[in-house]
């Protein structure tokens, strides 16, 4: 059969939940959920992830904390419902925090961890702001040690031109006037990147090429990709756009106001 093409525009929820489901697929995740360590940090992204892994529907805005709502960034919501980053071993929910659970990790387990920046060689970057790094800065030293996966869902709404050069113009006490919280960027190297781009690749062999962004009324921040490839692999792929079409925006986590 010939190569094909379609165009596709996913929302920023859709492009989450199409990233979430192709990275539940990766092998090296099933064989984590079967035999190994996984930690899901928190995240707007990250929070997809962790209801396809575990089968079932989480408060997603409650398991968000550094981020940027009504025009401003902002650190950790004051939430009584919180909830912490995720840890599964074996597939299994455990009742612990993800600095214990990193002390076991060894070379098959996977961390979990959105990112506020990814450009186009694939390069993410995160924000902190937190003056030691937070979970970023506590769980790197680690993974890198041990060889342990860094697994970073990231939609192409986060596009930059660079990460290495914008983490350059960062750093919480270099800015003298900020809307918001004032963050750092942690460049994270050797990481397993999972944009759209990557999703399509990997669920239906589809090659996806970023062509445009943007929109009104509810599509800020969607992305449009031209997909190309086999046509059955581009029906079966429609088949998943048109199942997550509607995935339903996130609201301002609890614990906020407007200032």
């Amino acid at each position: 059969m010939g190569q094909e093409r379609a165009l596709v525009v996913l929302t920023p929820y859709e492009s989450r939940r199409l990233i979430a489901k192709a990275i539940a697929k990766l092998p090296f995740v099933e064989e984590a959920i079967r035999n190994s360590w996984i930690v899901i940090a928190t995240g707007s992204s990250t929070g997809y992830v962790a209801e396809e892994l575990m089968g079932s529907q989480l408060v997603k805005e409650n398991f968000i904390s550094g981020h940027i709502t009504l025009g401003e960034t902002w650190g950790t919501p004051k939430n009584p419902d919180y909830i912490f980053p995720i840890v599964l071993h074996k597939g299994q929910r455990q009742d612990m925090r993800a600095e214990e659970a990193l002390k076991e990790f060894a070379a098959g387990d996977v961390f979990i961890k959105g990112a506020n920046a990814v450009d186009a060689q694939f390069q993410t970057g995160v924000f902190m702001g937190n003056d030691i790094g937070g979970t970023i800065g506590a769980a790197l030293g680690t993974l890198y040690a041990r060889g342990s996966y860094l697994l970073v869902p990231v939609g192409l709404e986060k596009m930059v031109p660079s990460v290495v050069e914008a983490a350059k113009h960062t750093g919480i006490k270099s800015f003298s006037q900020h809307t918001g919280m004032p963050v750092g960027m942690m460049p994270m190297v050797n990481a397993t990147v999972i944009t759209e781009i990557q999703a399509f690749a990997s669920l239906f062999k589809l090659s996806a090429y970023h062509i445009g962004s943007g929109g009104i009324a509810g599509s800020e921040g969607a992305v449009v990709l031209a997909l190309e490839g086999e046509e059955a692999n581009l029906e079966e792929a429609f088949r998943l756009v048109k199942a997550i079409k509607g995935e339903k925006s996130l609201l301002r986590p609890n614990g906020i106001s407007q200032q």
